[in-house]
Order: C-alpha cells, then structure tokens, then sequence
C-alpha cells in the first residue's frame, strides 16, 4: 500500500472551505441558505480591472512571466505602498505570487523545522497552524483576547519568544476577530523585538485597506529597524474584490528574496498573465470602488453588531478592522462549533465555529459581513429563533 510521508499528516484545513461545500451541497437540495462563512467579498471584481484582463489576454499576453511577476505590477505596488503607507521600497524586493498563503507557505518553509519554534495569532487563520505544523516546527499560540479588543498584545507576545523561536506571524487587521492593533501597541512590540535581532517576522496585511472609524492601519514595513527581517503579505483578493483571479505580492528582505524566488521557480513558475495586468490596473486605478466598498461593509458592520447584542445570551465588540464579526456565544451553552454545524444544518445559516481558528477561538463564533444587509438580516432573525427555541446539544 502506497504510504506519504508523515508531514502529510499534519496538515490541517481551512474549515471555510469545507462549511461553503455543506452550504452549496444543501441548496443544491433545495435548502435556503445564508452563507456568512467564507470571507470573500460580494461584490463583483470593478469592470476596469476586469476589462484590464480581457485585454491582456486580447494583446497576446498568454505565455511565461518572470517567476517573480512582471516588472509593471512590482512597480505598482511598489508605488501602493509609497501610497497608503508612505515607505518606499524597491521594485527588487516585490514578488508576485498566486494569492496571499503562498507567501505564508514560503515563509514558514523557510523557518520551521524539527526543533524550531513559530509564533502565530490565535484565535488566527487556520493556515499558519497548519503549515507549521506540517514543517515539523513546534507552532506556538499567542492568545488574541477580547478583553485586549482582539488586538496583540506586545507584552504576550515577546513573553513567549524563545531561544528557539526563528519566526513571528502578525496579522492586522484580523481574520478571524477584526481585531486592529493600535500603533502604540506595534510600537512596543518592534521595540521589544530588538532584544531578538535573529527572529523573523511575517506581517500579514491582506486586509491592510480594511478599517474602520478613522482608525490607521499601520504596517510593519513603516519600521526601518526591522526591514533586513521583515515578510509582507498583501495581495489583491480582498481589498479589490479579487478571490478567484488569485493574486497576491510580498515584499522580502534581501536576504530572503533569492530563496522565494527558487521556491516560486520550483513551485507555480510563476503567476498568471491576465491576472498580472489586471493588478497594475486595480492598483494604478481609481480608487473609489474600493472606497464605495467599505463604505458597504461599514453599514454592515453596524448592521450584524447591533443584530448579535440584540440577542439574549450573544455579545459582539465592534470590529475595528477586516469584515468579520466575532461574537461571544460562551452565554448561549453552546459549544462553538457544535452551534455553528446546528445553525448551518437546522437553521440554514452557514458561519465558522472559532475553535477552527485554534485553541482560544472556544466560546466564538466567526460571521463574515461580506454579504449583503438583506442576507445578514436574515441570518440574524434565523439566529434568534434558533436560540430561542432550540436547547444545546
């Protein structure tokens, strides 16, 4: 009997995924389902960037392109970066790869081993466990508390660095809490994080445009004492409505830059060429699909945090950031993902228990606000029903 190679079997899932297949296999049986569990936007991609790719692909662009991406898009974001964050860095030093886990697959690649330690957020997204993990590096929590308005905590978080820690994994704004760190927070952790000049670091900023309340993202690249170790995770998929053109870009430190590179040529040779000239349009575009989008999500936002505190036995802290609501439902005494199956199965409501989002997400649920007012409307009257009349199981 063939036999893999045990690293195999330490990979986990992103449960999301499998909540959407249950989701779409009942209403393909005739069941009405309100999905609020994948966190993808509503909204169509803008027709500019779309009609950017057509005409790429109308131009001839069908072959190879450079394992690292085409020089215009490393050039775009090199410029976006200058825009929203007011850092510059090189074009060189910009990778283009085909969504935002490749960066997290490659960076962890890097630095995990039998013996190695890797920090990641947790609650957090279920692949920075998983591919940790699967290296054979010991993964190691950093708890993300609501009491700490699921941000991080600088003083947890340098607590738990050891001799053996070779990686950090930050990510804000949140998936799955819509946490944001404050600066003032960011501040103390890159201070403290001089004490470790040997320790990598893996900012994920996905949802880097995603705020709320006039609150600023602050990006880690904004920190010179830590670029020459310093991972950038951003890409298209959210920010632009871009999920299924997978699409992502990283910015690596020189050191690390040689070696991405080889992993792209040994893995993907390199990203899509329609998609690639779709990017240079999203970033060098107008910009106000993107505002005219948050502008949605924050109406939701009140919307799902206002309809969840409505209901006896659920509290939800507002979201600062990303959109994602996270409630507590330790009151309903429920557990958390026996309630999320019991909601999808008897009440057509598809959300992701926290506990998939690791060990401290027990006591939440995770309902993504990327769905439109009516749908989370219905959601939330399906919800309270179902609480009112159903004991836990």
């Amino acid at each position: 009997m063939m036999q893999v190679v045990p690293a195999f079997g330490r990979i986990g899932e992103e449960n999301a995924f499998a909540v959407l297949a249950r989701a779409g296999a009942l209403a393909a049986q005739g069941r009405d389902i309100v999905n609020l569990g994948i966190g993808q936007p509503d909204f169509p991609t803008p027709a500019h960037i779309v009609e950017a790719g057509v005409k790429a692909l109308r131009d001839g662009h069908h072959g190879y392109t450079p394992a690292v991406g085409i020089p215009p898009l490393r050039e775009a974001v090199a410029r976006d970066i200058l825009r929203r964050h007011g850092v510059e860095v090189s074009p060189d030093s910009v990778m283009v790869v085909p969504g935002g886990k490749v960066t997290m697959f490659m960076a962890i690649l890097m630095f995990g081993e039998p013996g190695a330690e890797i920090l990641y957020p947790d609650p957090g997204f279920p692949i920075y466990r998983s591919m940790i993990e699967f290296t054979g590096a010991t993964p190691v929590p950093v708890p993300i508390r609501e009491a700490n308005g699921f941000a991080v905590s600088a003083q947890e978080t340098l607590s738990l660095v050891t001799e053996r820690t070779r990686l950090l994994i930050v990510n804000s704004p949140a998936n799955p809490t819509g946490g944001v760190t404050p600066k003032a927070e960011i501040d103390a952790l890159v201070k403290g994080l001089a004490a470790y000049p040997d320790l990598a670091v893996l900012s994920d900023e996905i949802y880097g445009t995603m705020t709320y309340d006039g609150q600023a993202h602050v990006s880690l690249l904004g920190y010179p004492e830590l670029r020459d170790r310093l991972i950038y995770l951003d890409g298209a998929s959210k920010t632009y409505a871009m999920t299924g053109w997978r699409l992502g870009w990283s910015v690596w430190p020189k050191p690390l830059y040689d070696a991405a590179r080889k992993l792209a040529v040994n893995s993907f040779s390199c990203v899509n060429a329609a998609a690639q000239w779709a990017g240079v349009a999203a970033l060098d575009g107008p910009q106000d699909c993107v505002t005219e989008m948050m502008a949605a999500f924050d109406r939701r936002r009140t919307l799902i945090v206002n309809g969840l505190n409505a209901i006896p036995s659920l509290s939800c802290i507002v979201p600062k950031g990303a959109f994602y609501a996270f409630p507590n439902v330790a009151g309903t005494g429920w557990k958390a993902k026996a309630l999320a199956s019991a909601l999808l199965e008897e009440a057509g409501v598809a959300v992701i228990g926290g506990p998939d989002f690791g060990i401290h997400g027990e006591g939440y649920l995770r309902l993504s606000y990327a769905n439109s007012a009516e749908n989370i409307e219905s959601a939330l009257a399906r919800l309270a029903d179902f609480l009112a009349r159903t004991r836990p199981a």
